[in-house]
């Protein structure tokens, strides 16, 4: 299925498809209120057009990609999703920085595990490649943490993330992403309202 898919950069016509995936890609007990507005998305397409993918499919959105650039210390400083990016309208992109950040992959639920993650990893990396940036950074979710430790109640968020990484724990998000060449930094807390994730984000590098 994956091969009949599209990966292509996102246009203006695109974003009520986007926004209709993101309820579908992620949907309660993650807040409705950290989806894409539509306004989000148009300021993405207007500042950084080469960054914002989706995966079209006979001209259905199935898939989206969302990136910024960022400065080298807004990267090292390992802040909160807000702190890092400047919110949803990205108010800290920087046309000039050093890291493609990784906001978010919405992947339709009929056409996961069908290789669109990967491929919309490859996109990211191509891009960093082609813009010769430093590196490409992230801080993800991990939304099996909670049910986890509902089993395990004496681990921790960062307990979790190193089982994780050791192979010792599968998480539906981190897991794909370290097999994907991406090196685990560390737990950021509070990085993000996600109860499944403990509010927390792996943070994750990758460099050409």
């Amino acid at each position: 299925m994956s091969e009949s898919v599209w990966i292509r950069e996102m246009r203006f016509e695109d974003v009520a498809g986007v926004v209709a995936l993101q309820r579908l890609a992620f949907p309660p007990p993650f807040s409705e209120d950290l989806h894409w507005d539509p306004k989000h998305l148009v300021r993405h397409i207007e500042l950084f057009p080469e960054g914002q993918f989706v995966a079209d499919c006979a001209g259905e959105v199935v898939g989206s990609c969302s990136n910024a650039i960022i400065a080298e210390h807004a990267w090292n400083a390992h802040g909160n999703w807000y702190q890092t990016v400047g919110g949803p309208s990205l108010r800290g992109f920087d046309p000039l920085g050093t890291t493609l950040y990784g906001l978010d992959i919405a992947i339709h639920p009929q056409h996961r595990r069908v290789g669109l993650g990967r491929r919309f990893y490859n996109a990211r990396f191509d891009l960093i490649r082609a813009r010769r940036l430093a590196r490409y950074g992230t801080g993800v979710r991990m939304p099996d943490y909670r049910a986890y430790a509902g089993a395990h109640p004496d681990v921790d968020i960062h307990e979790y993330a190193r089982r994780v990484v050791a192979g010792e724990a599968t998480d539906r998000t981190l897991t794909p992403l370290l097999r994907y060449g991406l090196t685990f930094l560390g737990v950021s807390e509070n990085y993000m309202q996600d109860p499944e994730s403990g509010n927390a984000g792996a943070l994750l590098e990758w460099r050409p």
